[in-house]
């Protein structure tokens, strides 16, 4: 379990599959922001958890009080790191995305010989791009209908951020090695 100061991230488990297979399949958690196509059964979702290894992770992002609010993935996408988050709406704008992308990020520079993470965020939302800047990302350019979402084509942000530009971990106090 990667530890934060508001909140953790934990590897999932099986046992979380069935909230995740709920997140993953309601548009309200989605959000206008993300596709529809996400659409999976029980089984396909239970599928892509037996194939996880070493070049993608789900976490998910839990308060402290254990309670599971969101959920965050990192991926290998050719040769950069990738990262992926969602809240649930009712614990969205209070902080705990930006510290779980913190303690993401942490966590891959800290245990990867890597040069950089990246993101890809929807042109129109603005509440993860000020996310990704709080956490040290720079906007890099522009992926040109690069997301196909509801009925239409939208352009997405390229962020990133360089081992240089991170330095040290901002938010991760402690880790547990036991679930990761």
């Amino acid at each position: 379990m990667l530890e934060g100061k508001t909140v953790n991230l934990r590897v999932v488990e099986k046992e979380d599959l069935p909230l995740l297979n709920e997140w993953f399949n309601s548009p309200e958690f989605a959000g206008r922001f993300n596709p529809l196509d996400a659409q999976q059964s029980k089984t396909d979702i239970e599928k892509t958890y037996e194939k996880l290894g070493s070049e993608k992770s789900w976490f998910l992002i839990e308060k402290k009080d254990g309670s599971k609010i969101g959920y965050f993935g990192v991926g290998l996408v050719g040769i950069y790191w990738e990262i992926g988050y969602v809240i649930v709406p009712s614990e969205r704008g209070k902080g705990y995305c930006t510290e779980a992308v913190q303690l993401g990020v942490d966590y891959l520079f800290l245990s990867k010989n890597i040069v950089r993470v990246q993101a890809l965020t929807h042109m129109e939302n603005m509440a993860s791009q000020r996310i990704l800047e709080k956490c040290g990302f720079k906007r890099e350019g522009i992926l040109r209908k690069g997301l196909f979402a509801w009925g239409k084509w939208y352009d997405l942000c390229l962020y990133g951020i360089l081992r240089e530009e991170w330095k040290e971990p901002k938010t991760l106090t402690k880790t547990s090695t036991s679930s990761i």
